[in-house]
């Protein structure tokens, strides 16, 4: 799991960094502005969102220290490994352990986008509370197999009759348009040609959705861009592959041998 320098970095330099990009622009203009007329208003205006942004940074830094100091699982331990009497479970500043017996269920929950992983936690549910286990992008757990964690955690608690699950969440809420597939893009993961994008999306139904860019609003507003829901179209360049897979498996069985496999003895 992650350490505690590691997740106290993260939360002072996203609490830092944050507050300052979004007010950065207001910031300049209002300086810009103050410059240039020397008006006190102006002035006055730059000094109150300096104000404002230095506020932000410190709220958002104690409610980010807050929340990985009352959150953060470092690890989790059976002991003794083999035949476990307790589970260990290391916090940010304490350590706390509960009894195998207290333990009713372990789920295994592996997110998923567009085929891909982004996370992976573990899950122990107990009778009085319940435990998780999300560990950061660069620990080890991150990168361990989901399966393979499953099987390895049902060996640990089966003496207990603890069930321990899958369960796999699959993102199905991009942002639209900014993550939506272009026809280009989704012609390429479908493997055909463009012209025919829009046919199979209305048949296997994907969602579309057409929008105007900013950039053509201003010198052609008649310009429209369709884009497709990259979670359906992700399912549909599967189902695509499967298909092609079998016509290509039931074309070599249908092509015949040899002529002379078939021929008939002349004697």
């Amino acid at each position: 799991m992650p350490s505690r320098a590691r997740e106290l970095a993260f939360a002072f330099g996203g609490s830092i960094m944050v507050p300052p990009m979004v007010a950065a622009p207001f910031l300049v203009a209002a300086l810009v502005a103050a410059a240039v007329s020397g008006n006190s208003f102006f002035w006055g205006s730059f000094w109150v969102l300096l104000a404002l942004t230095v506020f932000a940074v410190l709220l958002l830094l104690v409610a980010m220290v807050f929340v990985t100091v009352s959150t953060t699982v470092r690890w989790v331990e059976f002991r003794p490994l083999g035949s476990p009497a307790r589970i260990v479970i290391a916090h940010f500043l304490r350590s706390s352990s509960l009894a195998m017996a207290d333990l009713q269920r372990v789920v295994v929950i592996e997110r998923l986008s567009l085929g891909q992983r982004k996370s992976i936690k573990v899950v122990l549910h107990t009778r009085s509370e319940t435990v998780q286990c999300d560990p950061a992008t660069s620990a080890p757990l991150a990168r361990v197999d989901a399966q393979a964690l499953t099987d390895w955690l049902t060996e640990q608690v089966a003496p207990f009759q603890v069930s321990v699950e899958r369960q796999t969440e699959v993102k199905r809420d991009f942002l639209r348009p900014d993550e939506w597939w272009s026809p280009s893009h989704t012609a390429e993961v479908w493997q055909v040609p463009v012209g025919e994008v829009d046919g199979i999306a209305a048949r296997r139904g994907v969602k579309r959705h057409g929008y105007t860019p900013r950039a053509a609003a201003m010198y052609s507003p008649g310009t429209t861009i369709t884009v497709y829901d990259p979670g359906r179209a992700y399912e549909v360049a599967e189902e695509l592959r499967a298909e092609r897979a079998a016509r290509r498996a039931a074309d070599s069985t249908a092509t015949p041998g040899p002529a002379g496999d078939d021929a008939t003895d002349p004697r």
